[in-house]
């Protein structure tokens, strides 16, 4: 079906911002194509890959657009939400395979009455391709955040993330600013006039990052770049960030400068260190809990220790924010409120590589 609405079925465009997703693009719109809501199109707005995942995206069906200028996310989004029809958007990460159900769940659960504004999917525990160890971790680990995250946020997760098209229009775009947390913004921007649910019905499985140096590297950047957004609010977001998950990051580096405690002051010191370790573990209990039950003791101690690494990773970023902080007016700023980008002004000048499969 193509048509605006379609019976009792608004058409739905789901949008997929990618650059260079060619592993999982393929998989992402073969995954988006056969839902078993009737009335959809997908788009794919390549922001100028280098690799052939834009010819992938085609041959699997979906119509391909390009940024023409490599420009991110937030304006790989605001362009697919231009270009395309539908009474409700779906935003897509290129790495995530919905479930056959996702998007009419979301289409349900936003005609439900309860003044949803926008609905956030969820993961599942495991990897969309199962590559590696640190894949294996990211996927519990998401899996049990997005998990204990169910219910009414004031936040979005864009992975998988479902707005009817007003409320789109009367929120704003993403901010193109912003490389890396224009989701966090955005949240902020759409909970202060909608709900937004964050909903276990919808689900996709996501290909995460198979490298712990990639994994560390987005901790470290979007635990920096959350840090003016959580000061400004001068309150923890919950979800993601919370007080135990605070704590059990801050035990990280106490542990490690701990580990001295025995060599200046003697032997029975060395209870210092581990009781900080127990208590950075005592944070994330349920957590841990969470990967027993599906990976088993073995694993578990992996993802501990790699756990800790990521604690270890967010302290660091968290200093470094505080710093930036402090010196820098435009980072104390980031997410002041700017003004609105104009849609139909930015596409002009797009490299309208459109196809269909």
């Amino acid at each position: 079906m193509s048509p605006t609405t379609a019976g009792d079925h608004p058409l739905v465009s789901v949008i997929v911002p990618n650059y260079n997703y060619g592993r999982s693009i393929g998989l992402c719109v073969e995954a988006a194509l056969a839902q078993t809501y009737p009335n959809i199109e997908v788009l794919v707005v390549d922001d100028c890959s280098t690799d052939d995942s834009a010819a992938i995206a085609a041959a699997a069906g979906a119509r391909v657009v390009s940024t023409g200028v490599n420009s991110g996310v937030a304006v790989a989004r605001n362009l697919g939400a231009a270009l395309s029809s539908g009474e409700i958007l779906v935003f897509l990460d290129s790495d995530v395979a919905m479930h056959p159900d996702a998007v009419a769940k979301s289409v349900e659960l936003l005609g439900s009455g309860q003044g949803y504004g926008a609905i956030c999917g969820t993961y599942e525990p495991e990897p969309l391709i199962r590559d590696s160890l640190i894949e294996e971790y990211r996927s519990l680990q998401q899996y049990y955040l997005l998990l204990r995250s169910e219910g009414v946020i004031d936040t979005v997760h864009t992975a998988i993330l479902a707005i009817p098209r007003q409320v789109f229009d009367e929120v704003g775009p993403f901010n193109p600013i912003l490389r890396h947390t224009e989701d966090q913004d955005y949240g902020r921007r759409i909970s202060e006039r909608y709900t937004v649910l964050s909903s276990l019905e919808v689900l996709g499985r996501h290909d995460h990052d198979d490298t712990v140096r990639i994994v560390l590297d987005k901790v470290f950047a979007r635990a920096r770049l959350a840090v003016p957004l959580i000061l400004s609010r001068r309150a923890l977001q919950g979800g993601f960030v919370t007080g135990p998950r605070a704590g059990a990051s801050l035990a990280a580096p106490l542990t490690v400068a701990a580990l001295a405690a025995p060599l200046l002051w003697g032997a029975w010191w060395a209870l210092l260190p581990l009781a900080l370790f127990g208590l950075g573990v005592w944070g994330d209990l349920d957590m841990y809990r969470v990967v027993r039950r599906h990976r088993g003791r073995v694993f578990l101690g992996y993802f501990v220790a790699v756990n800790f690494l990521v604690n270890l990773t967010v302290c660091a970023a968290i200093g470094v924010a505080g710093v930036q902080w402090l010196c820098s007016k435009r980072f104390r700023h980031l997410y002041d409120p700017q003004p609105r980008p104009d849609l139909p002004a930015a596409t002009a000048g797009v490299a309208a590589g459109a196809s269909r499969g």
